[in-house]
């Protein structure tokens, strides 16, 4: 059975190689067209990545799950000790845009918890790593979470609507200045890099998006949960989860404490 370090070292090769893919479609006009129901755009280079990545990946580990944004569901998944959780291309819009803010989410899950990651932005050569025992590294020196402790002027990367008045318990915003990032995973590795110190989400989060992001976060010193408090399971059946906050350990309280 692969130790995480070996399903890392598979991962990073894996999205170097999806880099390169996108990398030939970025700022060339990709084919692109709206996947309905509120799921956003999708491209031919989305498709192409995730092509390569399934037939790579799962020829490597024929054993393990299989969980992809831009693939079917496999109810096979389910029943696996491990599964891979890819999001080919985070950040569609900001790739469509011709914006360099986009990135590979690559992971495995052993039983609920996320064991190797990778989230790799090819635009700005950024690669993000860790596994589950060892440390974050990006571009393989080791990164540190910010240990901020108040909610006041800290910076959280999170979209518009997470900041009305309705969301929090007192029905005021508490005082943090807010800013955005197109891809998620991007988000949870600047928030495990120290650059920002939070990332909040309070829709339901793909797990696509958030799972490799996740264990780079925590192994970066951060502390990881769904909107209310809860340890985030992966590889579930709706591949959903309700939200995410992810910051240091004392803004992460928080956090939490002021969310309604």
């Amino acid at each position: 059975m692969p130790a995480p370090e070996a399903d890392l070292r598979l991962l990073e090769d894996a999205a170097r190689q999806a880099g390169q893919i996108a990398m030939r479609f970025w700022r060339r006009d990709p084919e692109s067209w709206d996947k309905g129901g509120d799921a956003g755009p999708v491209t031919e280079a989305d498709l192409a990545v995730n092509a390569h990545l399934e037939q790579l990946l799962r020829a490597a580990r024929p054993d393990y799950g299989w969980l992809s944004e831009e693939s079917e569901a496999d109810p096979s998944r389910l029943d696996a000790q491990h599964c891979f959780i890819i999001d080919p291309i985070d950040g569609t819009r900001a790739f469509i845009d011709g914006q360099e803010g986009f990135s590979h989410s690559l992971a495995v899950a052993t039983g609920d918890r996320i064991t190797a990651a990778a989230v790799f932005l090819p635009a700005r050569d950024l690669l993000y790593t860790a596994h589950a025992d060892g440390p974050a590294l990006l571009n393989g020196k080791p990164i540190a979470a910010s240990d901020r402790r108040q909610i006041r002027d800290a910076t959280v990367l999170t979209y518009r609507a997470a900041t009305e008045p309705q969301n929090w318990e007192s029905g005021r915003v508490p005082p943090f200045r807010r800013e955005f990032r197109p891809s998620l995973a991007w988000r949870l590795c600047l928030v495990a890099e120290g650059r920002f110190d939070a990332a909040l989400s309070l829709r339901d989060a793909w797990e696509w998006d958030i799972a490799a992001g996740t264990l780079i976060a925590e192994r970066a010193g951060a502390v990881a949960t769904d909107r209310r408090g809860q340890r985030l399971r992966f590889n579930g059946p709706r591949a959903a989860l309700d939200g995410m906050v992810v910051a240091g350990p004392a803004l992460h309280r928080e956090l939490t404490a002021a969310l309604a």
